[in-house]
């Protein structure tokens, strides 16, 4: 590491016969929820006592940050142990009110697998496994949340629909079932993020799509023809439950100013309607999707 700046990840590759580099930057300051504007839903999700939440989105869209301030959450409100199994160790934890024991594979440890097979010896209230690369992986975490303890990972998956997809695709056709069942069981949340640019040209902001498994989100997991609606429950649900849509999360930004409309329409999950509801903001009329308000578990102070 830099002192004052941080640490670096580190990747190292060829071309056109030279070689070159792409540095990360990790700060030592783990960030808060809050810090990093992401939906107030998220502190009452790392607080759960069980399940199973994944965190999702493709390569950058701030997965390992997001996780990060979820555990320094528990680590400042819960006198828990907290084991985390990371490829590599980015973000640094200091122990505050949790116990937390940091493990790295291929230095502490051979593989996600090996850990898991002796994590639960090890009296874990939180686990947090960087990737799920594997069934057995899969399998573990799974049933770790089933059995009272709380586990986060993250998978390259893009929305909720998708990430409930993957996680059964890991399984073969004849346990498809019987996965549905203990997911529908297990899984707590999914929380899915894309980086959207800022209008100033400061940064980015993320937009967040937050589905809580609620008793009709189980329904819909359990059974292969409803799956399609749960972006309808998704974008219904944020009053009572605190969901949120990408579009929702996205309108909330537009209507702050903080992202323009050719980054929201570029970001959204359906163009088409964003582009109908921001002409309703614009207008000022009603700014919901689906009976939802847009701004739900997002906060309007935003810091720039």
């Amino acid at each position: 590491g830099v002192p004052g700046v941080g640490r670096f990840r580190t990747n190292v590759y060829q071309q056109r016969g030279t070689v070159a580099f792409a540095f990360r930057a990790i700060p030592y300051e783990v960030k808060t929820i809050r810090d990093l504007n992401l939906p107030l839903v998220l502190e009452e999700i790392s607080l759960r006592p069980r399940g199973l939440v994944l965190v999702t989105g493709v390569t950058g869209s701030g997965k390992s940050t997001a996780l990060a301030a979820m555990i320094n959450h528990i680590n400042t409100n819960r006198r828990v142990n907290i084991i985390t199994i990371e490829d590599p160790i980015e973000f640094l934890h200091r122990d505050n009110l949790a116990n937390i024991s940091q493990r790295e594979v291929g230095n502490d440890t051979l593989s996600f697998n090996a850990a898991l097979r002796h994590v639960l010896r090890q009296a874990p209230d939180v686990m947090l496994i960087g990737e799920i690369r594997d069934m057995e992986t899969l399998d573990t975490a799974l049933k770790a949340a089933d059995t009272g303890h709380l586990v986060f990972s993250t998978l390259h998956t893009t929305d909720a629909t998708q990430t409930i997809n993957r996680v059964i695709s890991f399984f073969p056709p004849h346990q498809h079932d019987e996965v549905r069942h203990l997911l529908s069981t297990a899984l707590h949340g999914i929380v899915s993020l894309r980086l959207v640019p800022r209008k100033d040209g400061k940064g980015r902001v993320p937009a967040a799509e937050v589905l809580i498994n609620t008793a009709a989100v189980q329904e819909n997991m359990r059974d292969l023809s409803k799956s399609l609606s749960i972006p309808d429950l998704i974008a219904q649900g944020s009053v009572q439950y605190g969901m949120q849509s990408f579009d929702q999360s996205l309108l909330h930004w537009y209507q702050q100013g903080m992202v323009s409309y050719e980054s929201a329409i570029f970001f959204a999950t359906n163009p088409s309607e964003f582009a109908l509801k921001v002409s309703g903001v614009d207008s000022g009329e009603s700014q919901s999707f689906g009976g939802a308000t847009a701004a739900a578990g997002l906060r309007g102070d935003i810091t720039p």
